[in-house]
């Protein structure tokens, strides 16, 4: 299971490389909208199923699509991009003379070439037609070095290069938070009713405590990233990544904000669902963002490494502030919180490219 989701950004990079920069946005908030449809999916299967049988009829139900899913892999296209990359140059006039068709168009004139940059310079980035369908035909050589393929290694020194170092530390940073923020917000809205009412009594909050109402409680609330989505579909291709990164994370701090006292039990509800809804929003603009910055060659393993990172931060969250929730901090936990989206969206704002409307390298 880890596996599976642990490799959902080389889906999200393979599907942005087939989408023109000007719906790429809007695209990406679209198929997110299926994340947040899952997770609802698989909160009412749990709702349902557990009370009646158990948790290995739970999993049974929830492979279904999977195996559904895999003859269609066969009938994918490979990105265009990978394999100019590659320097397979007939296996991609193939890719695209198959969309054209779809299409019920014609490719431009020309031959299909691919040049390898060694410095990647954001400012001078070529339109998406002029990067892989030249007007004329150029010579189509390529350095044995550099056709041979990148190894873990010299992608994470690509990554840490000059030119590379500010963007992937960055997103790296917020690739933490907005892990740390999301998941915490999730377990949030399951727990923290229950810690206050278990503070209120003195009674310690029990680290077992079986809460018959979470999938209940799941299900309702991830209701909540719909609107966050719908609004981010209207940010990003408006005001751009970068300024509907950091305004969602500040929005979503507002929301938190007033937690870090005790609220009674509709306030709270109300407060965490514009939280999920930002922190979901922001979430999705960013992985529309990472694998925009990086150039093909390194772009799986950027978004790669940075949503490993993020889900140590998915991990250190429970450790962290919620153990602190549990023990009637709830005023520590929420600072933690405010703390950590603060730094992200900042960071979000040192970010030396706004990728809005560019095409991919």
């Amino acid at each position: 299971m880890d596996g599976g989701v642990g490799g959902s950004h080389v889906f999200t990079s393979w599907f942005l490389e087939f989408v023109p920069a000007k719906n790429r946005g809007t695209c990406m908030i679209v198929l997110s909208l299926f994340w947040t449809l899952g997770t609802i999916l698989e909160a009412s299967l749990a709702w349902v199923v557990l009370p009646v049988l158990n948790w290995r009829w739970l999993l049974a139900f929830t492979a279904i699509p999977c195996f559904l899913l895999l003859p269609f892999f066969g009938l994918t296209p490979e990105s265009p991009r990978y394999l100019c990359v590659q320097n397979r140059m007939s296996d991609a006039t193939d890719v695209l003379e198959r969309m054209a068709s779809a299409n019920q168009s014609a490719l431009p004139p020309g031959v299909l070439t691919y040049h390898r940059e060694t410095k990647v310079d954001h400012d001078t980035l070529a339109s998406e037609s002029e990067c892989l369908l030249p007007v004329r035909a150029k010579d189509c050589t390529v350095d044995d070095a550099k056709s041979s393929e990148y190894d873990s290694l010299a992608a994470l020194r690509t990554l840490l290069s000059h030119n590379l170092l500010r963007s992937t530390l960055l997103l790296w940073l917020v690739f933490f938070a907005n892990s740390f923020a999301y998941y915490g917000i999730v377990l949030l809205t399951s727990q923290l009713s229950d810690a206050n009412k278990s503070c209120a009594s003195g009674v310690i909050f029990g680290l077992h405590q079986k809460d018959t109402n979470i999938y209940k409680d799941t299900f309702i609330t991830s209701l909540a990233e719909i609107p966050g989505l719908l609004l981010s579909a209207v940010l990003v291709d408006w005001f751009g990544r970068k300024a509907s990164m950091w305004s969602m994370m500040f929005a979503c701090c507002a929301f938190l904000g007033p937690l870090v006292f005790h609220e009674n039990e509709l306030l709270t509800t109300i407060l965490l669902f514009g939280a999920r809804a930002c922190a979901m929003g922001s979430f999705t603009i960013l992985c529309l963002y990472a694998p925009e910055v990086y150039p093909s060659y390194v772009r799986s393993t950027g978004a790669g490494i940075a949503t490993a990172i993020g889900r140590v931060g998915g991990v250190v969250c429970p450790i962290v502030a919620v153990a602190m929730l549990r023990s009637c901090n709830q005023m520590g936990a929420l600072v933690v919180f405010e703390v950590v989206l603060c730094l992200a969206a900042v960071a979000c704002m040192f970010f030396p490219v706004e990728t809005k409307g560019r095409g991919m390298d």
